[in-house]
């Protein structure tokens, strides 16, 4: 069975993106990206919500990104995406396919069925539905040492109790923290 593992940000208040849905007070230092590449050259499945996606679409791909961080942008663009919206649309990037239905059932075959472990990048209300139907197998947290006033947090709309075990921690330079978790019903 493929693993599926839910990939955040988050403050130290819990939000994932603040009140414009920005992400500007992450950290992403060399350490950080160097995590990155590692990650993305296991060769996961890369899953997004809509809006999520509208966002990674918006920078990935573009030539500030391949300068920036040339290896994470090449591994972003060259990954099998897979965008869960209600609303279709067509998408523009390339090796990315969307599903609009039956989004739960989907993602249970795609579990059940051979191939590459998926990771959730940002898409909270991704997460919390998964979550609700104990889809997800680890959540990685990159804790930055900032608060913001306001913002969502990750899990706004769960339904249930998700009671979760460490299962490992890196302390990055910056002061950035990476959490690893499982769901104890695993």
């Amino acid at each position: 069975m493929r693993k599926l593992t839910a990939y955040n940000f988050l403050t130290l208040n819990g939000f994932f993106k603040g009140p414009n849905e920005d992400t500007d007070w992450h950290t992403h230092g060399e350490e950080e990206a160097n995590y990155s590449e590692e990650a993305l050259a296991q060769d996961n499945i890369l899953l997004f919500g809509r809006k999520t996606y509208e966002m990674m679409v918006s920078f990935w791909p573009t030539p500030q990104a391949k300068d920036l961080f040339p290896r994470v942008a090449a591994g972003m663009n060259q990954a099998e995406k897979l965008v869960f919206s209600r609303t279709p649309f067509e998408p523009v990037w390339e090796n990315t396919q969307l599903i609009t239905d039956d989004i739960v059932d989907k993602m249970h075959a795609l579990k059940r069925s051979p191939g590459n472990d998926m990771t959730i990048l940002g898409s909270g209300s991704i997460i919390s539905l998964f979550t609700d139907h104990n889809l997800i197998d680890e959540y990685q947290f990159m804790i930055d040492p900032v608060a913001i006033p306001d913002g969502t947090p990750v899990f706004a709309n769960i339904k249930q109790k998700l009671d979760l075990q460490l299962t490992s921690s890196k302390i990055f330079n910056s002061g950035v923290v990476l959490l690893n978790y499982q769901p104890r019903h695993i």
